[in-house]
């Protein structure tokens, strides 16, 4: 039985399968070594091979079917090294966590498995990783979350200037390609896949030769009709369609023509092309976003309910609804603590962001009708129904919130890759072969 673990969706990347794969228990080892020194503080080869086991589980959940042995080595040793250094960092700022919220890390991923607490560390305990172990991973992630948030998140500004720059660089690609219909004749002459040196040098004499033709007045469509070596219909027209929904190739050579106006030759696998601008349409398209309207049943959690009670009871309202013998809307009604209850746990219409990300990933999953899982979230446990959802044009300030929030993730990216290369940089790193 294989079960995905993960702390805020992305800070944790652990795998109990991959942990249980190897076979390898603590009680297991009764030997290691040193494979690399951290500011003298050592990496253990046992350290290594449970990485490269998260490693390889990663790799095969992205479908890679052939893994390279020493690039996973090298890929595993780094992120521990990475790690390390972090966690050194906390250590001297002082940045630490606490059990209160270590075991709320844990009652979540729990939760995403739709097990109790004891149900995971059972499963935990069965596949070789003990209680400890597993809340020892949890601290250090969450250490190294409260770190970043510190070191980097925080020093990371948006100016209004970075939002004009990002929405007018915005405005002039979609001119450009995704908001311009276009139209284009093409005449072709066609090469082999692997053209000899003489086929290539007849061919592009042959384009110069039409070139030459079009210069001295003979129109397109009949040089068209009398050389092409494709379509050779209405004059070689591809017809009126989308810029990006034509080969870069084609858009880029006709970029900056005029209407009428003919490229030089340019090459593609199926020969040399030599391309006319029949038409140029700017489309007027206003940026969307999509709405979903759900709603959902909320059990807080306290002193005489757990998260497990709380599921317990929800999973029974979800297969009472599924069943048909009662209704979401009377279901929220009786039994739903949210402000949304008396409206049946209507939620109304709503964007992205506007829910907690535990809330909403779970949300975008979900069919139009279809009912979720009960899942834990910060407020407590959910079933969440998917109603409808709508495409809505985003006015000029929510266009702007969107690239702020888009800019923000990419500085915060940036800034975090040069904060660790200036962490490395600083450190005292000594890689030893095995």
């Amino acid at each position: 039985m294989r079960f995905r673990y993960r702390v805020f969706a992305t800070l944790l990347s652990l795998t109990a399968s991959a942990w249980g794969q190897s076979g390898v228990t603590d009680a297991a080892v009764t030997a290691d070594y040193v494979v690399a020194l951290v500011n003298s503080e050592p990496i253990t080869d046992s350290d290594l091979r449970m990485q490269i086991r998260i490693v390889e589980q990663q790799l095969r959940e992205q479908g890679r079917s052939s893994i390279n042995a020493v690039s996973v080595r090298e890929a595993a040793l780094e992120r521990l090294v990475t790690e390390r250094i972090q966690l050194q960092m906390a250590e001297q700022l002082g940045v630490r966590t606490d059990d209160a919220a270590i075991d709320q890390a844990e009652k979540n991923i729990a939760a995403q498995n739709q097990l109790s607490v004891d149900s995971l560390r059972q499963n935990l305990e069965k596949e070789g990783m003990s209680t400890a172990i597993f809340r020892g991973q949890l601290k250090q992630q969450l250490v190294l979350s409260r770190l970043r948030e510190r070191e980097v998140d925080s020093r990371v500004k948006v100016l209004e200037s970075d939002v004009d720059s990002a929405l007018a660089a915005q405005e002039a690609t979609n001119a450009q390609l995704a908001n311009q219909n276009i139209n284009i004749a093409q005449l072709l002459i066609a090469l082999p896949e692997n053209p000899s040196p003489s086929q290539l040098t007849a061919a592009q004499q042959k384009a110069q030769a039409v070139m030459q033709r079009i210069r001295i007045g003979e129109t397109f469509e009949a040089l068209v009709s009398e050389l092409s070596d494709g379509d050779r219909k209405n004059g070689g027209q591809l017809g009126l369609r989308r810029a990006d929904r034509y080969p870069d190739l084609f858009a880029a050579a006709v970029h900056d023509l005029s209407v009428g106006g003919v490229s030089e030759p340019v090459r593609s696998g199926a020969g040399l092309h030599i391309l006319k601008l029949i038409d140029r349409q700017t489309i007027r398209k206003a940026a969307t976003l999509t709405q979903t309207h759900a709603r959902h049943i909320l059990l807080v959690l306290n002193p005489e309910r757990n998260a497990a009670q709380a599921q317990e009871r929800l999973q029974q309202l979800r297969d009472a609804i599924v069943s048909q013998k009662t209704s979401f809307e009377e279901a929220a009604r009786t039994n739903s603590q949210d402000g949304s209850a008396a409206q049946g746990g209507e939620l109304g219409w709503a964007s992205p962001g506007m829910f907690v990300p535990e809330f909403e990933q779970v949300m975008d999953r979900l069919r139009d009708g279809e009912i979720s899982a009960p899942i834990l979230s910060r407020f407590g446990v959910h079933l969440i129904q998917v109603l409808e959802r709508r495409r809505v044009e985003l006015s000029l300030e929510q266009q702007r919130e969107q690239l702020r929030k888009q800019l923000r993730a990419q500085k915060i990216e940036e800034r975090y890759a040069a904060w660790l290369a200036e962490l490395r940089a600083r450190a005292f790193i000594e890689i030893r072969e095995p």
